[in-house]
């Protein structure tokens, strides 16, 4: 019998290949460090997280039929995330993300999410024939769905009944994915999550702090947003008005996944009551205790 889910997470399932040195690098640089392979992509970092902190979360995204997607599943059935609703392609590789990071933060990265691009749709059909509802009865609770699915599927996706009663969590993927955004950022039922530099491309501007940013965004209609800006400080603006924090001081020691995990922890801070300010800051120390590497 098929678990029920508290959360779908919709969107890039994938091998994380991430080189890291303690050294300051630039482009060229040739130093010494560690290269790993753990699971990640936006859908599945999020995943991970909600497990973390107690929920059951189900994946919607493309893998593999080859040994790579074979070893990514297990992965995930380990962690006790859900993975039957996974559309699993004979023809398509399992993608892969690949990144450089330095004592001076983020070097370089890829993002290889060619298949979950191509299979497009078919990623969705359990929310539509049945096992995960039906035009009838759509999915009503949370979602998480990330940038990593094409433009034109995110403007169906906002235009669908299927995601008209759900608590849709959005978020960009990485910059260059940001515009990709536009149609579900007055989406009456979506939370926006974008760092400063997501919020400025999503508007085609340049600001300066989280808070300009998440009152920018506000008057273009969105209804709720959470805007991140690394170590200093991050904005929360919905219709009750504009809420600030700043994150703990920590010694910084990954990058890759903290804007995940602190979407991963405001979705179970508000899940579990959490009022703004005290949901906020909850993200902010999860993201905080990530970078470090205290988890």
């Amino acid at each position: 019998m098929v678990t029920a889910p508290d959360i779908l997470c919709i969107g890039s399932v994938l091998w994380d290949i991430i080189g890291r040195s303690p050294s300051h690098m630039r482009a060229g640089s040739d130093v010494p460090g560690r290269i790993t392979r753990i699971p990640g992509g936006v859908a599945m970092n999020i995943a991970m997280t909600l497990r973390r902190f107690g929920l059951t979360p189900a994946l919607l995204t493309s893998v593999g039929r080859d040994p790579e997607g074979d070893e990514l599943i297990a992965e995930c059935r380990r962690m006790g995330i859900i993975t039957d609703h996974i559309y699993r392609s004979d023809d398509l590789p399992t993608d892969r993300y690949m990144a450089v990071e330095g004592a001076n933060g983020l070097i370089a990265a890829i993002a290889d999410a060619h298949s979950l691009e191509a299979a497009g749709a078919k990623v969705l059909r359990p929310l539509e024939d049945g096992r995960l509802g039906d035009a009838g009865a759509p999915w009503a609770g949370p979602i998480a769905l990330d940038g990593n699915l094409t433009e034109g599927l995110l403007a169906d996706i906002a235009a669908s009944d299927l995601f008209a009663q759900a608590d849709l969590r959005v978020a960009p993927a990485s910059p260059g994915k940001a515009e990709r955004l536009l149609p579900l950022l007055t989406q009456p039922n979506a939370t926006i999550y974008l760092n400063l530099e997501e919020a400025g491309l999503l508007l085609q501007a340049r600001f300066d702090t989280a808070p300009e940013a998440a009152r920018a965004l506000r008057q273009r209609g969105a209804g709720r947003v959470l805007v991140t800006n690394g170590a200093d400080t991050a904005a929360a603006v919905s219709p009750d008005g504009l809420l600030t924090a700043t994150p703990p001081e920590v010694l910084v020691t990954r990058i890759t996944g903290a804007g995940d995990t602190f979407m991963a922890a405001h979705i179970v801070a508000e899940l579990r009551g959490d009022a703004g300010q005290a949901a906020l800051k909850a993200a902010l120390q999860a993201a905080a205790d990530y970078v470090s590497g205290e988890v």
